[in-house]
């Protein structure tokens, strides 16, 4: 049976699209779902899209954290449904404190895009499961807003737990500390991270690699750890 992921558009969403693409060229099928609905329409997993969802007012995700759908995401992943914030989505989960912590301004007040090699740090969870630990790959980034913080309390547990997922190398895009590019929750089937993921699960539409020019398709095996997660649910 085909696995239905979900896609959340909000006022501002401009990744929802691709979301959905990568989620289609995964293998799964992409559902349409609406930010003013309280229905999932029993998808079996949920992405939050990058983009600036009302316009990043008050605080980039804040808005969106608030929206009605997100009452049904909070209780989808209580249940243990796989979620992935991306950029945007990784805001909102922070701001309806899906995640702990916050994401800030870059550091050089500045909008950043640039393919960013990340260290996966935590395999075994809803979304990497098709990585291993220790493994760098190169993802695209784009963000104005994605400097994480939280207090010293917080990273302690976060590192102790094992629940940064996804770390910067080679260069720290946006001042994030201890260099975090994504976290997971407790559980493992909440994943928010900065990179998007979405841009890089096709050749000729990736990040450079030594084989070619835009052949990069790491990101391709974020969707593919969702769909042999929710198989082995399944089986």
């Amino acid at each position: 049976m085909t696995a239905r992921i979900g896609v959340v558009t909000f006022p501002g969403s401009l990744d929802d699209r691709d979301a959905q693409r990568a989620v289609r060229l995964a293998g799964a099928e992409p559902v349409a779902l609406w930010h003013a609905d309280h229905d999932l329409q029993g998808v079996d997993a949920i992405v939050l899209p990058g983009g600036f969802s009302y316009g990043d007012y008050l605080r980039a995700g804040a808005i969106a954290a608030l929206a009605p759908i997100m009452s049904e995401v909070k209780d989808a992943a209580a249940k243990g449904v796989p979620v992935l914030g991306i950029c945007n989505g990784f805001q909102m989960l922070v701001e309806a404190h899906l995640l702990p912590g916050g994401l800030i301004r870059n550091a050089n007040q500045q909008f950043i895009r640039r393919d960013q090699k990340l260290r996966v740090e935590n395999a075994d969870t809803a979304w990497t499961n098709a990585f291993s630990a220790g493994e760098e790959i190169v993802i695209p980034l784009k963000n104005g807003d994605g400097g994480y913080i939280a207090d010293a309390e917080t990273l302690a547990r976060l590192e102790g737990e094992g629940r940064v997922a996804f770390r910067y190398l080679g260069v720290n895009p946006n001042g994030s500390l201890n260099d975090i590019a994504g976290l997971v929750n407790e559980r493992g089937n909440v994943v928010g991270l900065m990179p998007h993921p979405e841009h890089a699960v096709e050749p000729g539409f990736g990040p450079d690699t030594a084989a070619a020019m835009r052949s990069g398709e790491d990101g391709a095996r974020f969707f593919a750890s969702a769909i042999a997660a929710l198989a082995r649910v399944a089986a």
